[in-house]
């Protein structure tokens, strides 16, 4: 039914076990998988006249966070190829995550995009999440939203 599912990441725990799970679900279809890390785009220090020392330079600035979506994606590239599925993994990078995440999809021929309902974007958890929300008003193509059930502690 469907062959490259687009898998969603943002570094978070629930985000990693929101991949396991949608690892899980690109088995069961014999999909490949395409996993994405949205980093924000570079942004210069404003309000200073002499940027200062420590400062990361653009370069190192992209460098640093390709070498962070590569540590987000890892466990997702080993449980694609525990899987025995075909897989890539990409970093992108824009201020308007969700419709990176649509772009993308639509530019890499995706058939699904898979994602959580809860990421680490502040007030926009509360419900479905703001990047989840946005992605699902956005695009035209399936999105399947994983929801991490976590059940009551017990004393």
């Amino acid at each position: 039914m469907y062959r490259k599912i687009l898998i969603t990441t943002d570094g978070s725990a629930v985000s990693q076990h929101t991949a396991c799970a949608g690892v899980k679900f690109a088995q069961q279809m014999g999909a490949e998988v395409l996993a994405l890390f949205v980093a924000p785009e570079y942004q210069y220090p404003v309000y200073v006249e002499i940027i200062p020392p420590s400062y990361p330079s653009e370069p190192e600035y992209i460098a640093q966070m390709r070498r962070t979506g590569e540590d987000y994606m890892g466990k997702i590239m080993r449980a694609c190829e525990q899987a025995g599925l075909k897989h890539s993994c990409m970093t992108a990078f824009s201020d308007a995550t969700a419709l990176k995440i649509v772009d993308v999809a639509e530019q890499q021929f995706c058939d699904l995009i898979f994602m959580g309902s809860h990421g680490r974007s502040g007030w926009g958890q509360l419900l479905l999440g703001s990047v989840t929300n946005k992605v699902l008003s956005h695009t035209t193509k399936p999105v399947l939203v994983h929801r991490l059930i976590t059940e009551p502690a017990t004393s």
